[in-house]
C-alpha cells in the first residue's frame, strides 16, 4: 500500500527541522554541543528565534535529534557492513564491521564525540538514544554467537547474569552470555582505542591508530573463550 501523501504543511515542517540540523552539526563541528544555539541558527536560516521553537522545544531536544540521527546512522553503517560481507567466515564479518565503525567515526568526529564524548552538562538523553545505541553492539553480539563454542559451558558471572538479563529484556533476544560479554568487551576496548584517535591522542607519538585497532581486534579474535 503506498504511503499516504504528506501535506504541504507537513513537507515545510520536515524541510525546516532538516535544515535546522544541518546548520547544527555546522555548529557541533565548529564549537562542540555548547555551541549549538538556536537563536544562532534561526538567523542563519532566515527565520525568528521564535519561529524555529515551533519545530524544536530549546536545544536539548535539537540535541536529542542530533543523537538520535547520530545513532542510527552508525548502527545502519555497520549493520550495512554485516550484510555486505555476508559470505565471510564470522570472524571476517567481526573484523568488517569493527573498522565500518572506524571509518564511520572518522569521516565525522563531530558527531561520534557528540555520542562518546565528554557528556553535556544538564542534558538527559531520551529512552529512544539507549535503544539506538544498543543497535550496534547487538550487531557485535550476534556475530560473537557464531563463535562461541558448541560445548562452552553457560557464563555463570555476575557480570554474565547482568548482561543476559539486559538483552531479555531490551530485544528478548536469547544469546549465549560469553558472547554478549565479548561483545561489551569489545566495543568498550575498541572505543577506547578509537576514543583516542578521534581526539588527536596519537599525535606526535609515532604509533598508527589503525594498525593498534585492527591489533585490538585481532588479540579479542584470539582470546580464549
Amino acid at each position: 500500500m503506498p504511503a499516504p501523501q504528506r501535506s504541504p504543511r507537513e513537507r515545510y515542517r520536515d524541510q525546516t527541522r532538516a535544515e535546522a540540523k544541518e546548520v547544527a552539526l555546522d555548529q557541533l563541528a565548529e564549537s562542540g554541543p555548547a555551541g549549538i544555539s538556536l537563536n544562532a541558527i534561526a538567523k542563519r536560516m532566515g527565520i525568528t528565534g521564535p519561529a524555529l521553537y515551533r519545530y524544536f522545544e530549546n536545544r536539548d531536544a535539537l540535541l536529542s535529534a542530533l543523537i538520535v540521527d547520530a545513532y542510527r546512522d552508525m548502527a545502519e553503517a555497520v549493520e550495512a557492513a554485516a550484510e555486505q560481507h555476508r559470505k565471510k567466515a564470522p570472524a571476517g564479518r567481526l573484523r568488517e564491521v569493527a573498522l565500518e565503525w572506524r571509518r564511520w567515526a572518522l569521516a565525522q568526529p563531530h558527531r561520534y564525540l557528540l555520542l562518546y564524548g565528554t557528556p553535556v552538562p544538564g542534558y538527559a538523553a531520551p529512552e529512544e538514544t539507549y535503544e539506538l545505541a544498543d543497535r550496534a553492539l547487538r550487531t557485535l553480539q550476534a556475530l560473537f554467537a557464531e563463535l562461541v563454542p558448541a560445548d562452552l559451558p553457560p557464563g555463570r558471572t555476575a557480570l554474565d547474569r547482568q548482561l543476559t538479563a539486559l538483552r531479555a529484556k531490551r530485544s528478548g533476544e536469547e544469546l549465549p552470555a560469553a558472547a554478549l560479554r565479548r561483545g561489551v568487551l569489545a566495543w568498550t576496548r575498541l572505543y577506547g582505542v578509537l576514543s583516542l584517535e578521534v581526539q588527536g591522542q596519537f599525535a606526535g607519538t609515532g604509533v598508527d591508530p589503525e594498525l593498534l585497532f585492527r591489533a585490538e581486534i585481532d588479540s579479542l579474535l584470539a582470546e580464549p573463550w
